[in-house]
């Protein structure tokens, strides 16, 4: 390991363990995906990465492509995961530049804070559709290379790993928090439609699982829904810290790996215990109940919309 590859992936894992494998991920220019995706090309894989934003999703494409040489990473703009044309596109466009598609990560989301008082028809809407409908999306337009991967993967002249997908979901609506109605839904949606996708395509090779990351250090998602320097949320994770991108990463590698072979249909909780105490959680910023009593509060959560 080169001593970068530490900050997206840990040492345990053996170089080259994904070669000759092709991921495709949606969200991919985010903190989260973007570090699964370059552990995961470190390790030997190419990969297509797909975002909305054009300029990004190059840039980062380009950066993860830096972690191993002659690593082809190939980033698709201007795709949204609400136009199933456009995900369609991309994904034919991904296997017919790199050769198929062998692991897909379904890791699009949008999220902001709003009480449900507060919290629009259409925002609701809009969420469930980035996430839950996204999340579908992506699952129907990478399915027909999923199966040929899983199918080149059961054959006995091919030792590698192939056909799986990881859906990115969230362990907080477990319990339920305040102002997070919309994208817990989402959530919890994403878990079931994973189950079903583990029931439905086991017998055909194909493995479906979940991560549900907890609260990750330096990612958008803390910027935007937390406040800097809570440090009374953060106590209340069990393992007393916030999490890093290369955890997930970890999980991801595991996931995909030989390792993972007889995983699924699962939930893997990345989170530190978190959501067992409500540690970490942003909404927990404000005091329960009494910010959901008072308008002036409602004030403060505009600024912290999409």
């Amino acid at each position: 390991m080169t001593p970068g590859g530490n900050n997206y992936v840990s040492n345990v894992w053996r170089e080259n363990i994904f070669d000759g494998t092709v991921v495709f991920c949606t969200g991919g220019g985010g903190d989260i995906c973007s570090a699964q995706v370059k552990a995961l090309v470190y390790l030997g894989a190419n990969a297509c990465i797909i975002g909305r934003n054009i300029e990004k999703t190059e840039k980062v494409a380009r950066d993860i492509a830096m972690v191993r040489p002659g690593a082809k990473v190939l980033g698709y703009g201007s795709v949204d995961v609400r136009n199933p044309r456009l995900l369609r596109e991309a994904v034919q466009k991904c296997a017919s530049e790199l050769g198929g598609i062998d692991f897909v990560i379904a890791g699009a989301a949008g999220n902001f804070l709003a009480p449900i008082t507060q919290l629009s028809e259409n925002a609701f809407k809009t969420v469930v559709e980035i996430d839950l409908v996204g999340a579908f999306n992506t699952l129907k337009a990478t399915l027909p290379f999923l199966l040929q991967s899983a199918s080149r993967a059961k054959s006995e002249k091919s030792a590698r790993s192939g056909g799986r997908i990881i859906f990115l979901s969230a362990a907080t609506y477990y319990t339920g928090v305040p102002l997070q109605a919309h994208a817990l839904a989402a959530k919890a949606g994403i878990d079931v439609l994973a189950a079903n996708t583990a029931i439905e395509l086991g017998p055909r090779g194909v493995t479906a699982n979940v991560i549900a990351p907890g609260p990750i250090a330096n990612t958008e998602g803390m910027r935007r829904l937390t406040k800097p320097g809570n440090e009374k949320s953060v106590a209340r994770i069990p393992l007393g810290r916030l999490g890093n991108v290369r955890e997930i990463a970890d999980a991801t590698v595991y996931l995909f790996s030989d390792a993972g072979n007889y995983v699924n249909g699962e939930i893997l909780v990345v989170d530190g215990g978190a959501w067992r105490t409500h540690g970490g959680d942003s909404s927990y910023d404000f005091e329960y109940p009494n910010f959901l009593l008072s308008d002036d509060n409602f004030g403060r959560l505009r600024t912290t919309k999409m």
